[in-house]
Order: structure tokens, then C-alpha cells, then sequence
């Protein structure tokens, strides 16, 4: 798969070649890529007026095997590229209802989930796990929605280890709260479009002090990810004006379970003891 951030100069380039058909395509892509990036090949074909053998064709005449692989090159080229309000104008047609809203943003958190199965590299995870493990302090970082996941990680790793911290926007600047970061510590950065800035330079901080960096993103793309020893890529289609952190969630959760396993002993402890202070304090509902 090309570079997306080539793409535009690439059909530029392939334009003089093309068909007919594939120029109208062309045309259409180079106004509209926007659009396109979620359009399927048959839908594509419909609106520019050629068949859908033409977008096929026209894919490939780009470098790429398929269609798919177009489309996930403009889906890249746009992510951090559209507002808020062109993601609603975006979806206006796409959602018409409330049942199809509900249809197609389960169907679509499914799909990412198990694309996020498929392509998520198994030895970066158990790499993050073990410099979790030996961390002498562990920082985890999500701004703006990206931190529902880091918070969520945070609870369950801090029920884990009693060295865990949750950059928090709340507590100070987030620099007042990494400055002490040493080679010892690691950081779980969480970043998803449209990218953080703070959450960029935070890590670019964190690798200036020889911090280990642990990336949950979307692209090999994303600015955090240059700077990341361990990146687990998580698959994140937009859905209007909300990103679905779906599988981020899930991959926060397999990292907590997989660094929970490696302490199974101590957490057993740790556990009864928790067990024996909610039964006391009555912090949950008892069944009668």
C-alpha cells in the first residue's frame, strides 16, 4: 500500500495515463475525497457515472490491489483533516434513522474490532506488557476522548501495580506531572483523531528522558507513533462527528488482563483483601 500522504499527487501524477472513466473517478476524488473515503466501489461508480469494474481498474492503476486499499489511503488521508462539522455533514445521508444509526455503528465497532484482531502486531503487545511489568513507574496519558480509554486502563493497571498514573488535565499541567520521568518509567500514550497536540509533545518529552513509549493509535501515521517503541494499532473508523473507541477499549482491557495474568499471585491477595473491606463497608448491594 502507498503512502497516503502521496495519494493526491499520485492520481495528479497518473491523471495524463488514465481511461476516460478513470479520469472522471480522478476528477471526482481530487473535489470530493472526502466523500469518497467512505463510499463503496459501487456507489463511487454510481455518482461519477462508470461501472464498478472502472474503480476497480482505476485502484490498481494507482499501485493499489484493491479498491479497499484506495479507500483506506483517503480514510488515512482525511482523519485528521475534517472538522466536527464536516464528519456531520458527512454522515447526514449515511444516518437516516435511528434504527440504521444503531445498525451500522454496532456493525461498524465489530468490523474494527476484528480488523483490529487481524493487524494488531501480537509481539509489540507482549512487548508492552513486560515494560509495563518492569517499569519502575508507569504514566498513561489520553487527551480530550482518548481519555475515557486511559482512565479506564489506569483503574484496572492501578489494581495491578502500585506504581501507575494518570496524566490528568484536573491535576496541573501535564508536564508538572511527568518532569520526574526517567529510562525506568514507561509511557501509554493514547491518541486518536484529531490528534492531540499535548499529547505529542508530552511524549516527545517522555523520549527526550529515555522513557520507554507505549503508543494505543490508529496509524503508523499518527505524530505519537514516531516516537513509540511499542505501537499497537487499533482500527478506528469514524462514525460522524464520533470516533469509535471500541477497540481501543478492548485492547486497553487485554493489556490490563495480560499484565494482570503475569501477577496472578499477588492479585489473588490483593483481592481478598479488597473482598473482605467491601463485605465490611457494604460497598456493594448484597443479594437477599
Amino acid at each position: 500500500m502507498k503512502d497516503s500522504k502521496d495519494l493526491i499527487s499520485n492520481i495528479q501524477g497518473q491523471y495524463a495515463r488514465l481511461s476516460k472513466g478513470q479520469k472522471l473517478i480522478a476528477q471526482y476524488i481530487l473535489n470530493n475525497y472526502d466523500k469518497v473515503a467512505f463510499m463503496t466501489a459501487c456507489k463511487l461508480g454510481e455518482t461519477v457515472g462508470v461501472s464498478e469494474s472502472t474503480v476497480v481498474r482505476f485502484a490498481n492503476a494507482l499501485g493499489y490491489s484493491g479498491y479497499p486499499k484506495l479507500q483506506d489511503a483517503l480514510q488515512e488521508l482525511i482523519k485528521n483533516k475534517l472538522t466536527t462539522v464536516q464528519r456531520v455533514e458527512m454522515a447526514r445521508s449515511e444516518y437516516s434513522d435511528d434504527a440504521t444509526i444503531l445498525n451500522k455503528v454496532l456493525k461498524s465497532d465489530i468490523d474494527n474490532i476484528r480488523d483490529t484482531l487481524e493487524g494488531i502486531d501480537k509481539n509489540a503487545f507482549k512487548c508492552a506488557a513486560e515494560s509495563i511489568l518492569k517499569a519502575r513507574k508507569i504514566y498513561i496519558l489520553g487527551m480530550r476522548s482518548s481519555f475515557t480509554i486511559a482512565q479506564y486502563l489506569g483503574f484496572y493497571l492501578d489494581i495491578i501495580l502500585d506504581n501507575v498514573h494518570i496524566v490528568r488535565m484536573d491535576m496541573g499541567d501535564a508536564f508538572e506531572q511527568v518532569v520526574r520521568m526517567n529510562e525506568e518509567d514507561v509511557l501509554i500514550s493514547i491518541s486518536f483523531p484529531r490528534y492531540s497536540r499535548k499529547s505529542y509533545q508530552v511524549a516527545k518529552y517522555a523520549k527526550s528522558k529515555g522513557a520507554h513509549i507505549i503508543s494505543i493509535t490508529d496509524s503508523m501515521f499518527s505524530p505519537v507513533a514516531s516516537l513509540s517503541d511499542n505501537i499497537l494499532l487499533v482500527k478506528s473508523n469514524m462514525a460522524s462527528f464520533v470516533d469509535s473507541l471500541v477497540p481501543a477499549l478492548s485492547v486497553a482491557n487485554a493489556l490490563a488482563i495480560s499484565v494482570g495474568m503475569k501477577e496472578k499471585e499477588d492479585i489473588k491477595e490483593y483481592f481478598n483483601d479488597l473482598e473482605t473491606i467491601w463485605k465490611e463497608y457494604a460497598v456493594y448491594e448484597q443479594k437477599y
